[in-house]
């Protein structure tokens, strides 16, 4: 993460940044999803970044991404429904790493309530195949989770039913557009593990961390966004 806010003033300096066109986004809604142990404050630029540019973005109220699966889903899924109320039409779910996996599950079960999805650095071939160090901090948080900690996942989350549904649920094929942005230099998630064939798969040369702070990613994101809001008018009118 200390990467990653070094990064800041190349991105403050960069075009991508500078040049804003405020009515781009028509108002679209878009829900941010923090990645694992990240916290919403991590996906400040890209809110920042949508709303100059004419997009409604929100947080996801998932707080540090750390808790049970299933609750997590069930919190993003209700802020997902509020935010599409709010607006008026489907949104468009963006998450990183944990975020992005968790928002894929949400666009294959509520299709009806998500225009586009956009996942950075997410292992969704894998949930499980992350850096070994984040694995650690995962089985331990089950542990503290088991031995009456509130609030943080469980062993179910990392194998049993639980672990099997959500893992099916994640190859199953996507009725919205989709994007899946990955890095070969992402030290956390491999890449290949982030090639979702229902998704157009992009690669920056961003760290994990530093993907909500690289240019590169926000150049990716531009033009696909904004075709995104335009189908969104076309549909809407």
């Amino acid at each position: 993460m200390v990467r990653a806010v070094w990064d800041v003033p190349r991105l403050l300096r960069h075009p991508v940044w500078r040049s804003v066109e405020p009515h781009q986004g028509n108002g679209l809604g878009v829900v941010l999803v923090p990645g694992f142990g990240a916290g919403e404050a991590s996906l400040s630029p890209a809110a920042w970044w949508l709303r100059a540019r004419g997009y409604r973005p929100t947080r996801s109220g998932v707080g540090f991404t750390v808790g049970c699966t299933t609750e997590l889903l069930t919190k993003l899924a209700h802020s997902t429904e509020k935010h599409a109320e709010l607006t008026g039409r489907p949104v468009v779910l963006l998450g990183q790493s944990r975020g992005g996996w968790l928002a894929r599950l949400v666009a294959s079960r509520r299709p009806d309530l998500v225009h586009g999805l956009v996942m950075l650095g997410s292992p969704v071939l894998d949930p499980l195949g992350a850096h070994p160090g984040v694995l650690r901090v995962a089985r331990l948080l089950a542990r503290l989770a088991a031995a009456g900690v509130p609030g943080l996942l469980d062993d179910d989350c990392l194998s049993g039913p639980c672990f099997d549904e959500h893992i099916k649920a994640l190859a199953e094929p996507l009725q919205v557009p989709a994007i899946s942005i990955f890095s070969r230099s992402d030290g956390v998630v491999p890449w290949e593990l982030c090639q979702d064939p229902c998704a157009e798969c992009v690669e920056v040369s961003s760290t994990h961390t530093g993907m909500g702070f690289d240019p590169h990613v926000y150049e990716a994101l531009g033009p696909r966004l904004a075709a995104w809001a335009r189908r969104d008018v076309e549909v809407t009118a």
